[in-house]
């Protein structure tokens, strides 16, 4: 497998004064010549100067900031030059311009099989840079559409592996949508592996869209209501018990009314409609006597 190397170019000012020395050399070598025929060395000095000048011209290039060169010499990976600025190598090098840039790449948005078998919608937003340009650009046809595609993959084989939610309520479990941040930590890792054989390493990946699929999602929606139905239901009964286990033990305490086992279900069960009900309820006073 091809790594990166770091190649160093020369200066480009220091050979542009390179360039001016050959120019003018070469004419004037050629000029003095002719001006004294025949012919003799100086011309042929004159002509290898202009020479050297084209020769050296297709050297230059320009480095950006966060800017590369793969260089190549008759199809050998030789290094790559990373410095900024006005650089010249050897015009024989065949350049391959990559960028070192942070890139965004919002995934599409899939639709697969949780761990249940539950169809659900899930995309992802990755953030990546080429990290080794020699990989990047000898070790895969095309990187960026690398990145894609291992993308994709990875964001399924997630979705694979865990539920979308914690149907049973295992507490314990990791789930698509109460574990983001793990589920987060996950893909970064299994990105980073897919896309080291291509040089690219992922800054940051974050689940951007999951949603139960059309097809099941009324079904899901009134399943979550009903579960909320229910622990609201079960906090209130609980509330109520407590209440009227102070109420009966206050009433003891104090010996306010003493009441009998059957007398005490009766309250028990008034208390419970009364606290539990969803609406008010209309009181029945009793006028006469607490027994008959």
């Amino acid at each position: 497998m091809t790594r990166e190397k770091l190649y160093l170019p020369l200066s480009g000012y220091l050979m542009v004064f390179v360039e001016l020395i050959t120019l003018i050399a070469g004419i004037l070598l050629i000029i003095a010549d002719f001006s004294t025929p025949p012919i003799s060395l100086a011309s042929l000095m004159g002509a290898f100067c202009l020479l050297a000048f084209v020769f050296i011209l297709p050297g230059f290039f320009i480095n950006n900031p966060n800017e590369a060169k793969v260089l190549l010499l008759f199809g050998e990976y030789k290094g790559t030059a990373r410095r900024e600025g006005f650089c010249w190598i050897n015009p024989f090098f065949t350049k391959r311009h990559i960028s070192l840039r942070a890139r965004n790449q919002n995934g599409n948005v899939l639709k697969v099989n949780d761990k249940l078998g539950n169809p659900i919608e899930i995309g992802a937003v990755l953030v990546w840079q080429v990290q080794d340009t020699a990989k990047a650009t000898l070790e895969v046809e095309n990187y960026q559409q690398y990145v894609v595609i291992q993308s994709e993959a990875a964001v399924r084989h997630l979705a694979n592996t865990f539920p979308y939610d914690d149907i049973d309520e295992h507490t314990d479990g990791i789930t698509l949508r109460a574990s983001a941040d793990q589920v987060n930590n996950l893909l970064e890792k299994e990105l980073n592996e897919r896309l080291d054989r291509a040089g690219i390493k992922v800054l940051e990946a974050r689940i951007s869209h999951l949603a139960y699929a059309q097809e099941i999602a009324g079904a899901m929606l009134q399943r979550q209501q009903a579960t909320a139905v229910v622990a609201a239901r079960r906090q209130i009964v609980e509330g109520a018990v407590g209440m009227v286990e102070m109420a009966l033990s206050k009433l003891s305490e104090k010996e306010i009314v003493v009441l009998d086992e059957e007398r005490k279900a009766a309250m028990v069960s008034n208390l419970l409609v009364v606290l539990c009900g969803e609406k008010g309820t209309q009181p029945v006073l009793n006028a006469g006597t607490l027994y008959h």
